[in-house]
């Protein structure tokens, strides 16, 4: 007996739906071969209903009513793809309190009111699917949730913004400034016209906030990430990371230790032959390290039309598949059963251990790296390596780098106040954290 399609209504037709359509029509027997039923477009909401659209829209009926979606009856399930935190919460509750599966690529939406968003899915016995969230077309929410199973997940590590990747790729590629290298990825339309979500780095720790409770069995706690984006960096501190054998990269860091979980999102100096640090442009990597398996990467397109609706149509094809199976025994949404989720603390900023890349520009003169040193030494911070330049034609200040061992951010805090206040250290020192990612 052939079971009837699975009837979708999608929320949005711009880059994603529009690349939603296509796959699905595109791949419609194999995907109907892998779900064991096929997957149809029914009804999609668009801001505007007099826009030309192509083939893409054939068959589909058009609304500007996205509430029409969640409430027709002939829709199994809905495909949230707005963005954007209120309507979209409004409608996804709707959907699931009218007992339909969700699929979502909403990273900001999961982060913030996942806990509640699940809590109502598991309640009315319907899935939510968020592949499409993180990492665009990688594969990375079902490889840590059913790949990694047996796993306890030590770290995790991601360049999970293609944003912030392409400009730090470009400073150092062409040493070109910041302020350059954005206006070229706006023109290139890989940065919105408001920049901020990307480059101060609130769309990785919405990313970060899920990996971090599929990775660990914590409930989504985005307000607890630490945020730091990479305006400060320049084209300087790019080219001193290399003479050390290091690259800048703006990650996301999600670690477990006893006493708590880090989360953290910052620019991050990472030794130039781990893999990761050779990720460039727009691509993503999550680098995952499991006691049992060791570290794993995962690379791939983290945006664009065809590869977020790779992991959309992944979801759906998923969702088919369980809406024959009893929803007590489905993948659970966050990794680990709802009732035994961990109540580990996430640790503040303060009390999480790194090493450091500083710095300053100091006089030109006997006795002052002597003081630095002594500050450093007196709070149990040792240097790793430094390096220090000839004053330029004309000036009196030389740049002083230093790469430190591991410490804690609070002594180093404590160190950096006292520096900037000697006279002959000119304005803020330059603080940019570095981890090693080994597999130890």
């Amino acid at each position: 007996m052939e079971l009837t399609p699975v009837k979708v209504g999608l929320l949005g037709m711009g880059t994603v739906g529009g690349g939603t359509v296509t796959v699905l029509s595109r791949n419609a027997s194999e995907i109907a071969r892998r779900a064991g039923r096929g997957i149809q477009v029914v009804q999609a909401a668009v801001r505007d209903l007099s826009r030309a659209r192509g083939s893409d829209s054939e068959g589909i009926a058009l609304t500007s009513d996205p509430f029409a979606v969640v409430d027709n009856p002939e829709v199994d399930v809905v495909v949230e793809l707005i963005g954007g935190y209120d309507l979209a919460r409004e409608l996804v509750l709707k959907a699931i309190a009218n007992g339909k599966h969700v699929v979502t690529a909403n990273k900001a939406l999961i982060a913030v009111h996942g806990n509640e968003i699940f809590a109502a899915a598991q309640k009315r016995g319907v899935t939510v699917a968020f592949e499409a969230a993180v990492a665009g077309g990688i594969p990375i929410i079902k490889a840590v949730r059913e790949g990694l199973a047996a796993n306890r997940i030590e770290w995790l590590a991601g360049i999970i913004n293609g944003t912030g990747n392409f400009i730090l790729t470009e400073m150092r590629d062409n040493g070109s400034d910041f302020a350059d290298v954005l206006a070229e990825a706006q023109r290139l339309g890989y940065a919105e016209a408001d920049p901020t979500f990307d480059v101060e780095g609130i769309d990785a720790a919405h990313k970060l906030t899920i990996l971090a409770s599929i990775a660990f069995g914590v409930p989504l706690q985005f307000d607890k990430v630490y945020t730091e984006g990479i305006t400060q960096i320049s084209r300087d501190d790019v080219h001193y990371a290399e003479q050390f054998g290091y690259r800048i990269k703006h990650l996301g860091i999600a670690r477990r230790t006893e006493q708590g979980i880090e989360l953290r999102v910052h620019p991050t100096l990472i030794p130039e032959r781990r893999l990761i640090a050779n990720v460039d442009g727009v691509m993503n990597a999550v680098l995952v390290k499991g006691d049992a398996v060791g570290p794993t990467l995962y690379y791939g397109a983290g945006a664009g039309a065809e590869p977020t609706a790779s992991a959309v149509v992944a979801d759906l094809v998923d969702v088919a598949r369980t809406l024959t199976t009893d929803p007590e025994n489905r993948v659970p949404h966050l990794a680990f059963q709802p009732d035994t989720l961990s109540d580990l603390p996430i640790l503040p900023m303060a009390s999480v251990e790194t090493a450091y890349y500083l710095r300053m520009s100091a006089a030109d003169r006997p006795g002052v790296l002597a003081d630095v040193t002594r500050i450093l030494g007196e709070r149990n911070i040792s240097i790793e390596a430094m390096l220090q330049k000839e004053p330029a034609a004309g000036e009196s200040n030389v740049p002083i780098i230093m790469l430190t061992q591991r410490v804690l951010e609070r002594q180093m805090n404590e160190a950096l106040e006292r520096i900037e206040a000697l006279p002959a250290v000119s304005g803020s020192v330059m603080r940019i954290r570095l981890e090693s990612l080994s597999s130890d």
